[in-house]
């Protein structure tokens, strides 16, 4: 009877090694997979952070053939308001334009829909100003517009101040920096921001825009630039990370039903360093379908190409940053994208007279560049070019 017992017991207690090696082997795997997912601030990555959202898409198509967009862009306020669009549809029939650019989240940071992403409904980062936006997109889509969603993604107020972990920080006050405009700025070296800007991205796509248009793709360029500190920078460069992002963004995107396009600075055309901003053109043109430079006169300085006042030469600046920006991306294997630049319409510097804006048009044309897109920022457009 005792050797029984004892058998017994010894039974039970292999039983219960067995299933304690078993459980320690189990947990060291998954404690290996947890530590690798979680580091978040390794920027040596590319597709090792895939997106996971589940933002569902309202309508399944396929991507719209590609054409030569001649576009100009609207604020949110502009996107939400009927009359407004009316106003811009039919100044669109019979002119050359085929195109708008609707903020989808803007300089503040808001969102200008109402998001089903559960995250922007935790923070309220979202303000519903476009009441309907698929409405809005299929009535542009039944006119013959196509329909691009601009969306700033590092300089975000809004997330910032719901999210100051995930800004760029004073390394005076271990508080929130601000640039001259006193906006704050999210830290690109901190990856949620890279995902919570996919999530919009992805789910814009849904609600049927053909492209998304993403903007302030760099560092901050102002401000008490010595007091910034950035979480995870280290000794990677600036354009480094951004190139990561811009990698980030095609791996996530590519298979999408829209095209995506980065807005960069006008002189990425003409220059080989980043700037300290972050931005070099051959790095965004390797993973967008189109790049954007703003190559707005007026913000060339004093002295460029030996004027006193770029503003006032409108063909000769447009003229040479796109061509300069062919020359740099022709020189460079694996480009993907097409130049599309940002043109001037507005007065600064200058009086942009209707002559000006088609100057710019045509010196674009002549260096080789796949369309335009026409900035207002009131969105007061006088001269609609046929």
């Amino acid at each position: 009877m005792i050797n029984k017992i004892k058998t017994f017991l010894l039974i039970i207690f292999n039983i219960f090694l067995l299933t304690i090696i078993v459980t320690v082997i189990f947990y060291s795997s998954k404690n290996t997979q947890i530590l690798a997912q979680n580091d978040k601030y390794a920027l040596n990555f590319t597709t090792d952070f895939s997106y996971k959202g589940e933002i569902k898409t309202i309508t399944k198509r396929e991507k719209v053939k590609e054409k030569e967009i001649r576009g100009l862009y609207l604020t949110s306020y502009s996107g939400g308001n009927g009359a407004k669009i009316d106003e811009i549809i039919n100044a669109i029939k019979g002119s050359q334009l085929n195109a708008v650019v609707i903020d989808i989240k803007d300089y503040s940071g808001q969102i200008s829909y109402d998001s089903n992403i559960p995250l922007i409904n935790e923070l309220q980062t979202d303000r519903n100003t476009i009441k309907n936006i698929s409405a809005l997109i299929k009535k542009l889509h039944d006119n013959g517009i196509y329909v691009i969603a601009r969306q700033t993604v590092f300089q975000d107020p809004e997330l910032s101040d719901k999210k100051p972990e995930w800004a760029v920080k004073n390394s005076a006050t271990g508080g929130v920096w601000r640039d001259n405009k006193g906006l704050a700025w999210l830290d690109p070296t901190i990856k949620e921001n890279w995902v919570y800007n996919l999530d919009i991205a992805k789910e814009s796509i849904g609600l049927g825009f053909d492209e998304i248009n993403f903007d302030y793709i760099r560092f901050p360029s102002d401000g008490k630039m010595a007091l910034m500190k950035f979480a995870n920078l280290g000794n990677t460069t600036k354009a480094t990370v951004m190139r990561n992002f811009f990698q980030f963004l095609y791996d996530n995107l590519k298979d999408e039903p829209a095209y995506i396009s980065g807005d960069l600075f006008g002189f990425t055309t003409e220059r080989d360093d980043d700037m300290q901003i972050g931005q070099q053109i051959e790095d965004a043109a390797a993973y967008f379908d189109y790049v954007c430079p703003m190559v707005y006169p007026s913000h060339y300085p004093y002295g460029h190409l030996n004027f006193e006042n770029p503003a006032a030469h409108p063909y000769e600046v447009v003229k040479m940053a796109l061509v300069k920006g062919e020359e740099s991306l022709n020189k460079v294997e694996g480009i993907r994208a097409k130049i599309r630049p940002w043109l001037q319409a507005f007065d600064m510097g200058a009086d942009y007279t209707p002559a000006m804006i088609d100057l710019q048009i045509t010196a674009a044309a002549e260096a080789g560049s796949y369309g335009y897109m026409l900035w207002n920022a009131r969105n007061v457009y006088d001269y609609i070019p046929k």
